[in-house]
């Protein structure tokens, strides 16, 4: 029996307990687009599935409540998918391993997918039950959300007809979001030559334990990027120890903060003890700078026995630590209107090196428009002194905060008459599908909610059991309020 099969609200956690069965990493949403489907069919609702895979689904108004607002419902099929490097764990075909510890809902080593799986669960729990009170419901499940928000991008602006949307994928209970922060990716390609390996010895340098997590919601907490740290670490050593770059390889999601980063190296044999010296002292001076951000910092070097492989050039090496050094992340800027409020960052989320090419993803955010065309042209500028190429694709666009939305309102009050206790509104430095959706549909009044929900996009990823429940409820107050 499922560990989640006995929690309330019943419905909720049923639907939640099959989404975690189905795998839906981004990219990969056919089969939960098809129980999403499957769930309109049973319940005999109108349906539609667009091309993209979004789907929308339209339940009547309950009895009485038909010349009610249409009130539209929002979340995402798609999760990032994150695992310790120890687990083994295929996101193709593997389950979702659940778990409880006190009050929290976790994973096994893995992504849990509450972001957005319990946004999810919560609409199929609200359009299966039948005695709710609720005006006209038109239901958005959008795909591939995680990796730049491409199924708000393709909804079509005649699917809908309601003005009024809550989405349900934010991350703290009583906290709503108000705003977010537009973002773009930047894919930087620098050309390196290879030559013979000069050293006899090769070696794996592999840092990781590091926290990882989400590039917009956690880039304030200082945690610790695996790519910079390891470049800057081999930066540093080559002044004290020579040696031959063969790759440096880290991160895969332009969203998620790099957890971990591996290089290899080949050097004379009679410095390996002195390369291992230096990274003992190196790793010290880790986990005193980074205290008490991060925790377990694991910096291992290793022999690899096998033929030498080619390795960087002189001049490549140089061009490819000097870019990634130069390379910012992490905020470059606070909000001058919203205290505490990140407006603007860059996160170096993945580099891969290949045979004659080493590529570079940056992932930039900004509530400020003019800001983030700034950091993409500081982006660009860098790419080109370092002699790359860089190609900057369309971003997606923020979430202007309306101080005086009407169902801003209806939230933070219904919020209060059922908890007792006063709500907060925030703008978030995140990309939300809200801000894609309202430049769609002109007008749309919005909020975004959820129950609370930490550390997304990374293996420590849990949802705090009691705050689904009072959110459920929360959302249900909503509905009944606006018909």
């Amino acid at each position: 029996m499922s560990v989640i099969a006995n929690l309330e609200p019943r419905l909720l956690w049923q639907h939640f307990d099959e989404i975690r069965k189905i795998p839906h990493g981004s990219g990969n949403e056919k089969a939960i687009g098809q129980y999403v489907v499957s769930v309109a069919q049973r319940l005999g609702l109108k349906y539609l599935r667009e091309k993209s895979g979004n789907v929308i689904i339209y339940k009547p108004a309950a009895g009485g409540h038909e010349n009610a607002q249409t009130v539209i419902l929002q979340g995402h099929l798609d999760m990032v998918c994150e695992k310790h490097s120890s687990k083994v764990f295929d996101f193709l075909r593997d389950p979702i391993e659940l778990e409880i510890d006190n009050d929290w809902l976790t994973a096994q080593g893995t992504t849990l997918g509450a972001d957005n799986g319990i946004g999810v669960a919560a609409i199929l729990a609200v359009l299966e039950d039948k005695t709710l009170q609720h005006g006209p419901l038109e239901a958005v499940f959008t795909v591939d959300e995680e990796r730049g928000l491409q199924g708000a991008r393709t909804l079509s602006t005649k699917a809908l007809k309601g003005r009024t949307l809550l989405n349900l994928d934010s991350e703290e209970l009583g906290v709503f979001s108000i705003g977010c922060a537009g973002g773009a990716d930047s894919v930087v390609t620098l050309p390196i030559t290879r030559k013979r390996a000069k050293g006899v010895a090769l070696v794996e340098i592999h840092l990781s334990g590091l926290r990882g997590g989400h590039s917009g919601i956690d880039i304030h907490e200082g945690r610790g990027n695996a790519i910079k740290i390891l470049n800057r670490l081999l930066w540093q050593m080559q002044k004290k120890v020579p040696f031959e770059l063969v790759f440096l390889n880290g991160g895969d999601k332009h969203n998620a903060i790099p957890r971990e980063a591996i290089a290899q190296v080949v050097m004379p044999k009679s410095k390996v003890a002195a390369a291992e010296k230096w990274l003992a002292a190196a790793l010290k001076d880790l986990l005193v700078e980074f205290k008490p951000v991060e925790h377990s910092i694991k910096l291992t070097m290793k022999g690899i026995d096998k033929k030498l492989p080619p390795v960087l050039s002189g001049a490549s090496q140089e061009k490819l630590l000097g870019l990634l050094f130069a390379l910012p992340h992490g905020p470059l800027a606070m909000s001058r209107t919203i205290k505490e409020l990140v407006e603007t960052s860059n996160n170096v989320a993945a580099i891969k090196c290949e045979k004659s090419r080493a590529v570079v993803v940056c992932s930039s955010r900004s509530s400020n428009m003019s800001a983030l065309r700034a950091t993409r042209n500081k982006l660009a500028a860098i790419a080109k002194l370092a002699g790359a190429k860089i190609q900057q694709p369309e971003g997606y666009p923020g979430w202007m905060p309306n101080l005086e939305s009407p169902v801003l309102k209806v939230t933070m009050d219904t919020f209060r008459a059922i908890t007792g206790k006063n709500a907060h509104f925030q703008a978030i430095h995140a990309g939300l599908e809200c801000g894609i959706i309202g430049e769609k549909f002109p007008g749309m009044d919005m909020i975004s909610f959820g129950p609370t929900l930490q550390h997304p996009h990374s293996p420590e990823e849990r949802v705090h059991i009691g705050s689904v429940a009072i959110f459920y409820k929360h959302l249900l107050k909503i509905l009944e309020t606006l018909s």
